[in-house]
């Protein structure tokens, strides 16, 4: 279980949301959900920590912000997620369990949510993605309580640009312009979670509406694409620098052989 030294008030209610319906299928066959693969950090003093599940690290940085509650949504067939994670009593959060029914990519997995966290405030969190900070979560949402940003999303290095979003962000922490997988950039930051009020869950939830349905022959609409969409229509964006270390994303093959070959991490 999760100790917290804080239990901080929050201005409206915080859901988190984990989008966890992919089928990870760059990763190969593997003996059950990415989501659940169990991997071994190293802790701060170098020590190899306790296995635990991926998506494990994520519920306990949520936890570690003061969030109480959230919204695992998986599909159909991915039944060892909830069989893992179960209640949440592991980690001291109140979990429950959405069934994706669309196949376009995240942004329609987290509109799945839309009637239960549309009055709330939504801490995104990716269960593939490790990176180091405990208070990285209690940042974003200390900045959106301040400026009632439509959003705001905790920034990271960019380690490789041309396979992430990347941020223009300017020094009073507003973010001008999202890129997607650019081929060249010179901008060094990306994002890796974030908060958004309940302004930006109605704006995503209508913006899809107005999409025609997507062609199997399309790329994935990204959750940064959408965000940038939102900016070009007046939403504000803010960022938070969260990390001075560049996040692990395990949905990539290479990233993934470390701990598939028994290896730990730092993170």
């Amino acid at each position: 279980m999760v100790e917290s030294i804080f239990e901080p008030v929050f201005p409206r209610r915080v859901i988190g949301l984990v989008p966890a319906a992919g089928y990870a299928r760059r990763l190969g066959s593997l003996p059950c959900s990415k989501e659940v693969y169990p991997i071994q950090l190293h802790a701060a003093s170098g020590e190899r920590g306790e296995t635990k599940a991926v998506g494990h690290y994520l519920l306990e940085k949520m936890r570690c912000a003061g969030i109480r509650e959230a919204l695992i949504i998986i599909r159909n067939g991915k039944w060892d997620v909830p069989e893992h994670f179960k209640d949440g009593a592991m980690v001291d959060i109140r979990l429950a369990y959405l069934l994706a029914t669309v196949p376009w990519g995240v942004p329609y997995t987290l509109d799945q949510a839309y009637p239960f966290v549309r009055d709330a405030l939504v801490a995104l969190g990716f269960p593939d993605i490790l990176f180091t900070g405990d208070d990285a979560y209690k940042h974003i949402i200390a900045r959106q309580a301040q400026t009632r940003a439509d959003v705001v999303l905790g920034l990271f290095p960019a380690d490789r640009p041309s396979i992430m979003d990347v941020v223009d962000v300017d020094h009073d922490g507003r973010i001008d312009r999202i890129l997607s997988k650019p081929a060249q950039t010179t901008l060094t930051q990306t994002w890796g979670i974030a908060v958004w009020a309940p302004s930006f869950t109605a704006f995503l939830h209508d913006y899809l509406t107005r999409l025609p349905i997507p062609t199997k022959d399309q790329a994935e609409l990204s959750i940064g694409e959408v965000i940038q969409v939102g900016i070009e229509e007046g939403l504000r964006v803010e960022g938070v620098f969260v990390s001075n270390e560049p996040f692990l994303d395990i949905g990539i093959p290479e990233n993934f052989s470390r701990f598939s070959a028994g290896d730990s991490a730092d993170r």
